[in-house]
């Protein structure tokens, strides 16, 4: 057990990302997911997004997601239209999992853990962005909306890799708040806001930059975020104006908290600062030892 909060975020890191178990589990459907695609449009392309894609994915938490890049002649100018022919496709194909929408993806629910639910996004490939392809994808609106998981990855990659691979488990650290809390905010948003935080600093402690992260998206009220990579435009934390309420007043707290456990660890009451770390966290931080 740890004895430092150092240690503390160093084993509840180990706690936090997927045993090779859990990522078997997550590609075991692939295989069927992808050819019933390719039997009903034919299929440009497949591969896996997401939390799982970025190396950024909670034990037990996230999903799988997939995008398939779809001959344009198969797809409707109504995004609605075409995600309800693919989730029609795969619950034909999986009668028994219950296959839903949940725009923009399709959602095939394996079985009752998470990681055995997958999540199957239709896209267009319109453009390039660098070297990453642009992909239209659904909006939600019955429109089209741009995105490139390669270039957000790649993104995040390189300030990661800039901070000795540091960046990605600080975005597990929040992601984990946002599950672990019930927190409606969308986990691509909190990747790009971290990174985008990363970014401005020399180094990264994770208690420390916990801690100035909450602090930062209070004041800055969880504002839309511009695309760092000029490709979706402006990312919203939120679905609702009532998410949107929700998620600042747990932001509000879990801010409050993790400033209680820096003054904690700074007052020397390390008891105390594992403490407050373990309510921010709904009591999945790791237990002090002294």
């Amino acid at each position: 057990m740890p004895r430092t909060v150092d240690e503390g975020f160093r084993d509840f890191l180990t706690n936090l990302t997927p045993l090779s178990g859990e990522t078997t589990a997550a590609k075991k459907h692939r295989q069927s997911i992808e050819q019933c695609i390719r039997n009903h449009y034919g299929l440009k392309r497949f591969w896996r997004t997401g939390s799982f894609g970025n190396g950024t994915s909670i034990s037990g938490y996230s999903d799988v997601d997939y995008m398939a890049s779809i001959p344009r002649t198969e797809l409707n100018q109504n995004s609605t239209t075409s995600l309800t022919k693919m989730r029609d496709a795969l619950a034909a194909r999986f009668p028994s999992t219950g296959v839903r929408s949940a725009c923009p993806a399709v959602v095939v629910p394996f079985g009752a853990d998470r990681k055995e639910t997958t999540e199957v996004t239709p896209a267009d490939c319109v453009a390039t962005s660098g070297d990453n392809p642009v992909y239209e994808i659904p909006d939600c609106d019955g429109g089209w909306m741009k995105s490139s998981p390669d270039a957000h990855n790649s993104y995040v990659r390189e300030i990661d890799q800039s901070l000795s691979n540091k960046v990605k488990p600080l975005v597990r650290f929040i992601k984990a708040w946002k599950y672990f809390r019930n927190v409606p905010v969308s986990s691509f948003y909190l990747e790009l806001r971290v990174a985008k935080y990363a970014s401005g600093e020399s180094s990264i402690l994770y208690a420390i930059d916990v801690d100035r992260f909450f602090r930062e998206l209070q004041k800055i009220g969880l504002a839309k975020i511009q695309d760092p990579m000029g490709v979706s435009g402006y990312v919203s934390p939120s679905k609702t104006e009532a998410q949107l309420v929700d998620a600042k007043s747990k932001l509000a707290t879990a801010a409050s908290r993790a400033a209680k456990a820096r003054k904690a660890e700074k007052d020397g009451n390390i008891r105390e600062a594992f403490e407050w770390w373990n309510l921010l966290f709904d009591g999945k931080f790791p237990g002090y030892y002294r």
